[in-house]
């Protein structure tokens, strides 16, 4: 064996050290102990009250226990002081660790055997991960409040907030994760790739060509160079269309499954690009390092995460343009929406590469999302002077010595938290009432969905991502395009309204509330008291709109709990019908509205 070889194999397990590991584990057993009693799947019992009260959690059994102080939030979330954790088998205190609580709790669970060992990889690996974002990724929180948008995105530690196993990725060997994962890669160069146009369909929004585009992102040098290389090869460059794509899925996917339409000369590896990309927290997102204001590239990326397999459908692709189109005609020139500085990110551009050996299994198989990729414009072309961009996931970011750099972006910001909180809920939440009250359109806000325009770390406007894929019409209006029509989802003013109260106060504030009282920043009551201002104040603007605010209420005495953890322990492969998303989702009883105690007084 050789020596380089030897050093790579050893990286792999560099950042594995005892100490790290058992405090990862240690975290993520108190989050998991969080998570699955919000969504009532284990029932702590009290054992002794106070600020932080003592509960008690049993196996089926009784064989073993974990004791823990915690103090119970707003939506039913639970703040548990990980140091206070206590695992005892038949009374006698062990160590703590997260595959041990998933076997131990899996009755509880309610996890199907066969979908168990896949369950407890995910797991492994979102452990692997978080140990080596403890180990490297340790700038202060000081220090990342003045840093740029992508050393921000890079030290993101969390992951999804409601989700234990968030950083499965099945199909990353190690070797990949030190390449390929938003923590850990330094950047790579994607490959590029000619598909024949008999299968490749290549779409965009109107005023963007494909050679514009080609020339745009690669150079006309380097695109006609690739263009040679199919004259070389006999081929004529006018049959196919060029486009990039992640190495991991070349390698992995594409030179096998593929290997039939590339003997037939239908698809062609040209070379690798120039310009390096950046893994974003979604993985299979891309963005520039060598031009920022190039677009971002999504490629299909088929590995096991958090539900799903990570394809891209090539069928989907061909109408991401057009929804583009639509949503910008709708909602870019809407003057409240201007006004709080609210922005889409259009995916302007896509090509879709069918694979005809597998197309009678279904457009929705596995094996025929593999090949399409997308491009979606950067935040970083509409940035002004002195403004800068940064994942909206970091407001929940907890570094490993256990600072919040929310807590640093206000105090650096030079006003108060009330004042600061209240400029974030003008810019984030009042868009998104908006788009669902006037337009009837809900998008997935969640933190690593959205992107915060700053200016002296205040958020003075946003830009949301995932436009096309993650949302949904609630209302099909006279002349809708074809293309459109499949965002339509048909359902009750009720379930409107979570798209609000779930999406956004469930799985996002719930946490904001814990870190602004863990931090000494507010109040949680004070938090959400300035979250019902920020509605009023919406309202208010909005007069015309207020049968619909009866309608979808946000100030309801409570409303139906959607768990997402219980989804993916039920079926870790495909999570949730892509087709039918409201009615895949789980419910299970009802939850109290942390801001019915501010609702206006109507009498």
């Amino acid at each position: 064996m050789n020596t380089l070889t030897l050093a790579n194999h050893k990286e792999a397990i560099d950042h594995l050290e005892a100490s790290t590991w058992q405090k990862v584990n240690l975290k993520y057993v108190s989050k998991a102990i969080s998570e699955f009693a919000h969504e009532k799947l284990i029932s702590p019992a009290l054992i002794s009250e106070d600020e932080f009260s003592t509960y008690q959690i049993q196996s089926t059994d009784q064989q073993v226990s974990y004791i823990f102080r915690a103090k119970v939030l707003q939506l039913d979330h639970w703040w548990i002081k990980a140091d206070t954790i206590v695992k005892q088998v038949y009374g006698k205190k062990v160590d703590v660790f997260l595959l041990d609580f998933i076997q131990e709790f899996k009755d509880q669970l309610e996890i199907p055997a066969d979908m168990l060992p896949t369950y407890l990889e995910e797991i492994t690996n979102t452990l692997y991960s978080l140990n080596y974002k403890y180990s490297n990724n340790n700038l202060n929180a000081l220090t990342l409040a003045n840093s740029s948008f992508q050393t921000i995105e890079g030290n993101m530690i969390e992951g999804h907030p409601c989700f234990v196993a968030n950083s499965g990725r099945i199909g990353f060997t190690a070797e990949d994760f030190l390449h390929y994962s938003p923590e850990a890669s330094k950047g790579f160069q994607l490959l590029w790739l000619a598909g024949h146009r008999s299968v490749a369909t290549f779409t965009s929004v109107a005023g963007l060509n494909y050679e514009d585009l080609m020339h745009q992102e690669m150079g006309k040098a380097q695109f006609e160079i690739f263009q040679n290389v199919l004259k070389v090869r006999g081929l004529d460059p006018e049959d196919y269309v060029i486009f990039p794509m992640h190495p991991w899925q070349w390698q992995s996917k594409l030179s096998t499954i593929f290997s039939s339409d590339i003997t037939k000369k239908k698809l062609i590896l040209l070379g690798e690009g120039a310009d390096t990309y950046q893994p974003q927290q979604s993985i299979r997102t891309l963005f520039n390092k060598s031009y920022p204001e190039k677009f971002y590239v999504k490629t299909a990326l088929s590995i096991q995460n958090m539900g799903f397999l990570r394809g891209l459908s090539p069928y989907y692709m061909q109408s991401t343009p057009s929804i583009t189109e639509w949503i910008n005609a709708k909602l870019q020139k809407d003057e409240y929406l201007q006004k709080y500085g609210f922005e889409m990110l259009g995916e302007v551009a896509t090509l879709g590469y069918r694979n005809t050996n597998f197309e009678s299994l279904g457009r929705t198989n596995a094996y025929n999302k593999m090949l399409a990729v997308l491009w979606r414009e950067s935040p970083e072309k509409y940035l002004k002077e002195g403004q800068k961009a940064t994942t909206m996931a970091s407001l929940l970011h907890i570094t490993p010595e256990g600072d919040a750099l929310l807590k640093a972006y206000i105090e650096t910001s030079q006003l108060t938290p009330q004042e600061w909180m209240s400029c974030y809920l003008n810019v984030y939440l009042k868009p998104l009432l908006h788009c669902l009250y006037q337009h009837e359109i809900a998008f997935m806000p969640h933190g690593e969905n959205l992107i915060l325009r700053m200016e002296n770390n205040v958020p003075v406007g946003v830009f949301m991502k995932d436009i096309t894929e993650e949302v949904v019409l609630f209302e099909a209006e006279e002349g809708l395009p074809e293309p459109v029509q499949r965002l339509v989802v048909k359902t009750t003013d009720e379930i409107k309204a979570l798209s609000i109260l779930t999406d956004v106060f469930d799985c996002f504030f719930r946490f904001i509330g814990q870190i602004v009282e863990e931090h000494d920043i507010m109040k949680e009551n004070q938090f959400w008291e300035l979250v019902s201002h920020c509605i009023l104040s919406y309202q208010e603007e909005n007069r015309h709109l207020s049968d619909k605010f009866i309608k979808s209420d946000l100030f309801s005495e409570d409303f139906i709990l959607s768990c997402l953890n219980r989804l993916q322990l039920q079926n870790n492969k495909q999570m949730v019908d892509l087709t039918d998303p409201v009615n895949s989702l789980q419910f299970i009883g009802r939850i109290d509205n942390p801001i019915h105690q501010f609702q206006p007084n109507l009498v």
